[in-house]
């Protein structure tokens, strides 16, 4: 990571004691949203949420067509952005809770109500910042709508203009595994490109007495499930860690009948973009070439889900530098790169940027993982977020205008 020299400015100052009044108000925030989380595009109450903030403080917003809004702060000069998700997963909430969900199968298993408030909490502490400090240039909030779906909400604030005259681009994820008070970060993939694969089988079904009269659909499921991940592990690369993992598989409703219809659905994702371009392609050719033999038609449906997030090494020395200005050195950490998949490399295609991993685990506490319905959080990671990001827009500006 380049060397930067860490200087605290005034404004600095001012930023980390406006977020420490707005804590106990983050956090109530923070809970409401975890207690009424909203599945990706239809996140409507958590918009309105954020924009009756934002409004209040006299901060335009720009609705964006289904969820989600854009919002700016500052008149002139260069542009950084800071961006959070929204949406929830489709799981359920078992967390012991007062502010447990209360939507039956939907939860905040992933962390975005913390994202989504400590974007807040950046923006509402920058406001007053900008209107008390000589801050050249302008931050652009990108309150972002259906992250965990694919290939996601960020290309539609990539649409509305969300990325216009951009220097840099930040954002924060959370991170189980990393304690309150670290941020791990990376120069380069951090992430993994990821896609989605939906294969329906069809063929002439019957009695399982008399197999050799049907396409024995079942058995041919059961063999595209487990030759296609073998198969692609010997038609690239190993070097581009392909992962692919079926997620749903059903086929029949009686054991004594072959049924004529089955589906299976999974993730492909890998760390290298080059095999990334061509994974569609080759995995649709192998669906068909496995069930060939048995007779039943495949139809795929291949979606292109979202490229690896990659750090550019002047934004993530900038992020370094806000991490360090919030927590002092001992708060950044090395980490490596992951199989997940982030929209957020959408935006990072067009702009240098970079994200970090939020530490959310308490000290000596448990170690949850996302995607969960139990995950957890230290509730300081709230303000931790708000301070990062916002130093980090500080920092990119004042670097932005010097360099």
């Amino acid at each position: 990571m380049p060397d930067m020299s860490i200087t605290r400015t005034p404004a600095d100052t001012a930023l980390a004691a406006e977020v420490d009044r707005l804590e106990p108000d983050l956090r109530e925030l923070r809970r409401d949203l975890h207690a009424h989380p909203e599945l990706a595009w239809t996140e409507s109450r958590t918009t309105e949420l954020v924009a009756e903030r934002l409004v209040a403080e006299g901060i335009k917003v720009q609705r964006l067509s289904r969820s989600g809004l854009i919002a700016e702060l500052g008149s002139e000069g260069p542009v950084v952005a800071l961006r959070a998700d929204l949406d929830a997963l489709p799981v359920d909430d078992t967390t012991p809770d007062p502010w447990a969900s209360t939507v039956d199968g939907v939860a905040h298993a992933c962390g975005h109500d913390v994202h989504t408030t400590a974007l807040l909490g950046a923006g509402l502490a920058l406001q007053q910042v900008l209107e008390s400090h000589e801050v050249p240039g302008r931050v652009r909030l990108l309150f972002q709508p259906a992250e965990e779906v694919m290939p996601g909400g960020a290309l539609e604030v990539i649409a509305a203009g969300g990325l216009a005259e951009v220097e840099h681009a930040f954002g924060l994820h959370c991170d189980p595994s990393l304690d309150v008070g670290q941020v791990g970060l990376r120069v380069g993939a951090i992430t993994g490109a990821a896609d989605s694969v939906r294969v329906r089988l069809t063929g002439r079904g019957g009695h399982t007495s008399r197999p050799h009269l049907t396409q024995d659909l079942t058995y041919a499921l059961g063999t595209m499930i487990t030759e296609i991940p073998a198969a692609l592990s010997r038609r690239l690369d190993p070097r581009s860690g392909v992962s692919m993992v079926w997620g749903v598989v059903r086929a029949g409703a009686a054991q004594n009948v072959i049924p004529s219809y089955g589906e299976a659905a999974g993730t492909v994702r890998m760390l290298d973009p080059v095999a990334w371009a061509g994974a569609e392609e080759l995995v649709t050719t192998l669906v068909h070439q496995v069930v060939a033999p048995f007779g039943v038609t495949a139809e795929v449906d291949y979606t292109r889900g979202v490229p690896p997030v990659v750090n550019q090494p002047r934004s993530t020395a900038l992020l370094a530098d806000a991490v360090e200005l919030t927590l002092g050195e001992a708060g950044v950490v090395s980490t490596t790169q992951s199989l997940g998949g982030e929209d957020f490399g959408w935006y990072l295609e067009k702009v240098p940027g970079a994200m970090g991993r939020l530490g959310t685990r308490t000290p000596g506490g448990p170690t949850y993982d996302l995607h969960q319905g139990d995950l957890r959080i230290d509730e300081r990671s709230t303000a931790v977020g708000a301070k990062v990001l916002g130093h980090a827009a500080l920092t990119a500006l004042e670097w932005t205008t010097k360099r």
